[in-house]
């Protein structure tokens, strides 16, 4: 088991670490084929964008991606220290094709086996987990 870690603030930082961050990963993780570090990626750099756009607000925001690529799947935490999400991630659902946004965590959750939301003291922690196919 290998793990992986990556701390972040917005601003200055972006997705763009997170990209950056994986690229690293996946060149030492041989075992993850392209369609999992796909869907994973997606996952995680969707999940990253939701919460630099909605979790700061105006104010800097420290985040923090921990992933670890295990026998069968990969897991990944992301915590952060923005305001609570008003969201239910087993809620959602892509909206009508009309939508300018909301995509995010439906987009997530359906490359992913399990995605899950809590909020303890100060600290937001979003966590996912997929089965390597």
């Amino acid at each position: 088991m290998a793990e992986h870690r990556l701390d972040f603030a917005s601003p200055p930082d972006d997705v763009t670490a997170v990209h950056e961050f994986l690229a690293r990963v996946w060149g030492t993780e041989p075992s993850v084929g392209p369609e999992d570090r796909m869907a994973f990626e997606l996952a995680l750099v969707e999940l990253a964008s939701n919460v630099v756009e909605h979790a700061a607000g105006d104010a800097r925001i420290a985040c923090s991606l921990a992933l670890a690529v295990r026998d069968g799947g990969l897991e990944a935490r992301l915590t952060d220290d923005g305001r609570p999400a008003a969201v239910d991630p087993s809620a959602a659902e892509l909206p009508d094709a009309s939508a300018e946004s909301g995509r995010g965590l439906a987009l997530v959750g359906m490359v992913v086996d399990e995605l899950r939301y809590a909020r303890e003291g100060e600290t937001n922690t979003w966590t996912v987990r997929r089965l390597i196919r």
